[in-house]
């Protein structure tokens, strides 16, 4: 059966007690729950939400963690003007509902984890949120939500996620569940460290590591991917990594849909993909595709750090954010208060 896992102790999480979920797989799922942060102050409108969906192995902090200094007062994403609401997604282990290791739990894809995030939405009031955004799954996430909720969302900025799973990130997939198989209690911590080489460049791991040796006499590179995967190793679980990974390579925006740019192009939402050059897990000639595809607009993370520049470069990923929510153009309170004042000066008007 799913169970909610427990949560990361960093900050109190909420959680939305929703209705049955049918999946694709044509289960459902009775009772789930979705754990979630809300930053800032939903406004008297409801159309200030700003949506932020984390990757992997990320959890629903993202204003805390693994987007921190993006998210709050007089950040690219501004909590005096926005709520930012960030979710834990399905099948996640930190307080969403997923799976128990050594339990059985359904198949789930993109498309399950944005619609349990589109009831979400609705069991919190939000019809309709100013900006969507992730990367790599997160991204994957997004895009299923533009396309499986038009007219839900504003504007996307969607970083480092394909519209289809490509073969190349199934491949890699495939070696991360083997590790998992055949490396028993140590089979996560190896599937980690594999998947650390698809989210770096070479050119990055050359120009920190090269052939440098670490305290303990091996290479630098190596004591730096064996404490990877032994942090992952102590906070997630093998069956939920196991599920998400199994529901990214499921991931094709097209299917069922007569293929992706009619759909995404009638959406009704402002599209930004974001691509960057050298990645290894989602290449940015597969997210340029995509993007023209749909008519959106398509920008770079220059990096030397490949498909974890979304994590990494700050200041790149800050001017994209701010870009996407329209830097220039008025928050909701913002516009609607000008409005206000538009109207009142026309009444003197008119009564002068």
């Amino acid at each position: 059966m799913p169970v909610a896992a427990t949560a990361r102790p960093e900050r109190p999480l909420r959680f939305a007690h929703l209705p049955p979920l049918p999946l694709e797989c044509g289960e459902v799922l009775p009772h789930p729950t979705v754990a979630y942060h809300l930053d800032g102050t939903i406004n008297a409108a409801r159309d200030n939400v700003v949506l932020v969906l984390h990757a992997l192995t990320g959890s629903a902090d993202a204003a805390g963690d693994w987007w921190k200094g993006l998210i709050g007062p007089g950040a690219a994403i501004d909590t005096d003007q926005y709520a930012v609401l960030a979710p834990n997604l399905l099948g996640s282990c930190y307080g969403t509902t997923g799976p128990a290791d050594g339990e059985r739990f359904p198949a789930i894809t993109t498309r399950d984890q944005a619609r349990a995030v589109g009831v979400l939405l609705e069991a919190l009031g939000i019809p309709r949120v100013a900006l969507v955004t992730g990367g790599s799954l997160g991204g994957m996430v997004a895009l299923e939500f533009v396309a499986t909720f038009p007219g839900r969302a504003a504007r996307a900025a969607v970083l480092a996620a394909p519209a289809a799973q490509p073969a190349v990130a199934i491949g890699w997939s495939h070696v991360q569940r083997e590790a998992i198989r055949v490396g028993g209690a140590d089979g996560l911590r190896l599937a980690r460290e594999v998947a650390m080489l698809t989210y770096r460049a070479p050119a990055g791991l050359e120009e920190r590591f090269g052939r440098l040796r670490g305290g303990a006499g091996a290479f630098a590179v190596q004591e730096w991917l064996a404490a990877h995967g032994r942090r992952l190793d102590a906070r997630f679980r093998v069956a939920s990594y196991l599920a998400l990974l199994d529901a990214m390579d499921a991931h094709d925006i097209g299917r069922g849909r007569g293929g992706i740019g009619e759909r995404l192009r009638e959406s009704g939402t402002a599209l930004t993909g974001v691509g960057i050059p050298g990645d290894l897990f989602a290449p940015a000639e597969e997210v340029e595709r995509w993007v023209r595809a749909a008519g959106g607009t398509y920008r770079t993370i220059e990096s030397a750090h490949g498909h974890d520049a979304f994590l990494i470069e700050t200041a790149q990923v800050a001017a994209l954010l701010r870009e996407a929510l329209g830097a220039g153009r008025e928050a909701p309170d913002a516009r609607r208060e000008r409005q206000d004042r538009t109207d009142r000066l026309a009444l003197v008007r008119e009564v002068a």
